[in-house]
């Protein structure tokens, strides 16, 4: 903590302990949304209101909740339940490491309490795993099928998990505008989750960085969102490679800028949100300096403040500000240098909102970011904070991202255990996504010849998931300890990971069996820009499935709805189930599923029509995913990103561990919302559809699941290696 905050501190952990309703939602920032300025001033001033408000209401709200304390807990099997969340944690490389002595805390949970496959959800990506996590539901429930969903009249991606909208009505006042109103923030994912019902009946939860929970909705408990939070420009994390270099290629997931020399400091620009008060304006921006010491250090500076950055280490978050007029908009970001000479060099991380000064609510209350950096310093707010696109790019290399991957495990970890700490009641949610993000960019490393991995010395990181999986263990050994016997914990995981190492462009299929067609067959265009709609029949976008191009669905759709969309979904489903990869006599598509055969629910018309099962090894591929329709089926996947888990849902179940014994047979992640519900003695809601676990105490046992042990001296001289 800065020495001379205390006085700010006492007040926001104050407040914080007073406010039960959220700030109102006064700013978001999204893609071609801009940004309203104004919030960053209002924000604060609401927040200080509403808590002179819940001050004077504070003694009859006490007497409600301790009538209401007295009721919550009267029918409840447990006191207390935490969910550790390890996105991604895969059950057959928890099986080898568990054999080979890597994850003890892991294997002891498993053998004294239980130890299970977790199934996912169809498709098996992260943002529809944990909504059907949070609410019980399947797809066509809560309405979150991908990242992305497509626009139906432009056929254009759009976020899935929520939808910007401007102020109704501005003021111009010569260049400026004025906004009449609050821009309204939709959150798109639809039910109810497990910790709004556990909250109307008297449970507080803390659910931190559990995905899909931006924007923050309000609930009995404190809530830091995560999965889709947006940078402070709006996207989904955008990164800065600042350059003296020729400036000769262009980035996906970032921008390459050119460094200007004046005198013995190099200049450049932060680029900030959009200035939504100006018509026709520049995105803000923020001009700092970088000038060099000597061929290892530099001196950045920014505003009135300097830094000292030293070469090939990832710098603390530093605070940026942008300013329109007296409105300033607060952000952090990390510096990196890369390198001084020849070319001199700067990585700058996408620019997160900044958590003791958000310029919109990312957590619930709104104070509790602010008092969490109060309590341990600035960290990331961004949904996706690892920052795969720069590693991809290769502006950052696997040093440097496996630096800022674990110190935003950190991060998370100091969070997770002092919520832990301060719920003596009710639920303690936590997901950590390193273990996610760090499998996609290293999972070459487990696969012979991975294309990524031509012409590199493999031997350099070839143990980076064992040691990450022995992070994950270790996280499980600290809960462990910070928990009684009658806690309820469960360890989990969404989905589990496979290597992607060839992509299949699902268009160039769908072009050559003439269900799509393009305008002078012209390919390689991205957002279907090339694509003749009045003769296609089917496309795909996103990493989900395709979508039929539906009469009156589509803007320009020619597939009657009923029997003919019927038959070419069924047509689909056959030809494309079994697809052969002819190059490598592989088998690329294990399945196909029609979603009116998998999903039943009111959000049915905006699921893919089908879903797309490919084998271990395959994914959709870059292309296809952003609407592109390549002169080749298959190709090799040669980024770094390579492990995925997009596949065929029954080829990658989750992990489900409990220090209490699961009498489970094949248990599905829409099972722990209503099972949660269960153990605090509420009853699950009719549209739930997971099923009530059933769990007995300690000391009521059942069959556990063999982990055989491994006595061989290579696995031993491994694990020595390790420690």
């Amino acid at each position: 903590m800065k020495p001379g905050n205390g006085l700010i501190t006492a007040l926001v952990i104050f407040l914080f302990i007073l406010i039960i309703l959220p700030a109102p939602a006064f700013a978001y920032i999204g893609p071609g949304a801009g940004f309203a300025l104004l919030s960053s001033l209002f924000a604060l001033l609401i927040s200080f209101f509403l808590a002179f408000v819940s001050l004077l209401t504070l003694p009859f709200r006490l007497i409600i909740q301790l009538f209401k304390r007295r009721k919550a807990f009267a029918k409840a099997k447990t006191k207390r339940l935490v969910i550790l969340g390890l996105d991604g944690l895969d059950p057959q490389l928890c099986d080898r490491f568990m054999a080979q002595g890597l994850m003890p805390n892991l294997k002891n949970l498993g053998e004294k309490g239980s130890y299970h496959r977790l199934g996912s959800t169809y498709p098996s990506l992260s943002p529809v795993a944990w909504s059907t996590f949070s609410t019980g539901t399947n797809p066509a429930k809560h309405n979150i099928y991908d990242f992305l969903m497509r626009n139906t009249q432009t056929y254009l991606p759009e976020l899935s998990s929520s939808r910007v909208g401007s102020a109704k009505k501005t003021l111009k006042i010569g260049k400026y505008r004025i906004p009449l109103g609050k821009p309204t923030v939709t959150f798109l994912r639809r039910s109810k989750s497990f910790w709004k019902i556990l909250g109307e009946h008297g449970i507080f939860s803390h659910i931190i960085r559990v995905p899909i929970t931006f924007p923050p909705e309000k609930f009995k408990g404190a809530m830091l969102s995560a999965m889709c939070t947006p940078d402070i420009r709006g996207t989904q994390g955008s990164f800065s490679h600042y350059t003296t270099a020729e400036l000769s290629s262009k980035y996906t997931g970032g921008t390459r800028l050119r460094f200007e020399k004046n005198g013995k400091a190099f200049h450049g620009e932060l680029i900030g949100p959009e200035n939504s008060l100006k018509e026709d304006e520049k995105p803000l921006n923020s001009p700092f300096s970088l000038q060099p010491v000597d061929g290892e250090t530099a001196r950045l500076k920014i505003g009135k403040k300097e830094y000292t950055l030293k070469r090939k280490q990832m710098s603390d978050w530093i605070p940026v500000t942008f300013k329109a007029g007296w409105i300033k908009v607060h952000g952090i970001a990390q510096f990196y240098l890369k390198q001084l000479d020849p070319e001199t060099e700067l990585y700058v991380s996408p620019i997160n909102i900044d958590p003791e000064r958000p310029a919109l609510p990312v957590s619930h209350p709104y104070f509790f970011a602010v008092y969490l950096a109060k309590l341990f310093g600035k960290y990331s707010t961004l949904g996706l904070a690892e920052d795969t696109w720069a590693l991809n790019e290769e502006v950052l290399d696997e040093k440097a991202f496996l630096e800022q991957a674990y110190k935003i495990f950190d991060e998370r970890e100091e969070q997770f255990f002092h919520a832990l700490k301060k719920t003596k009641k009710g639920v303690c949610a936590v997901v950590f996504d390193g273990t996610d993000r760090i499998q996609h960019m290293f999972f070459r490393y487990l696969v012979e010849n991975h294309p990524a991995n031509r012409g590199r010395d493999e031997s350099l990181y070839k143990d980076t998931i064992r040691q990450l999986y022995r992070k994950a263990d270790t996280i499980v050994g600290k809960t462990l300890d910070k928990i009684s016997n009658d806690t309820l914990l469960l360890v989990m995981s969404d989905h589990g990971f496979k290597s992607f190492v060839r992509g299949v462009n699902l268009n160039a299929w769908l072009y050559e069996n003439g269900y799509l067609a393009l305008k002078n067959n012209d390919f390689s265009v991205d957002y279907f820009q090339n694509v003749d709609w009045s003769k296609t029949k089917a496309y795909a976008i996103g990493l989900a499935g395709i979508y039929l191009n539906i009469e009156g669905r589509e803007k320009q759709g020619i597939v009657k709805n009923g029997e003919e969309a019927s038959a070419l979904r069924k047509e689909l489903v056959d030809k494309l189930t079994g697809l052969k990869d002819s190059e490598r006599n592989k088998t690329a598509i294990t399945s196909v599923y029609d979603s009116r055969s998998i999903y039943s629910g009111a959000y049915i018309e905006q699921a893919p029509d089908l879903i797309v099962g490919y084998n271990e090894g395959y994914r959709i591929s870059w292309g296809a995913a952003i609407g592109q329709t390549t002169d080749k089926v298959f190709e090799d996947n040669s980024k770094n990103w390579s492990g995925d888990h997009g596949i065929d849902p029954k080829l990658v179940p989750g992990v489900l561990f409990s220090n209490q014994v699961i009498h489970a047979t094949n248990p599905n992640i829409a099972d722990v919302a209503p099972t949660v519900l269960d153990q605090f003695g509420i009853r699950p809601p009719a549209f739930i559809d997971g099923k009530v676990l059933d769990i007995s105490p300690n000391g009521k046992t059942e069959p556990k699941m063999n982990i055989p042990e491994i006595q061989n001296e290579p696995a031993k001289a491994e694990i020595k290696s390790l420690k």
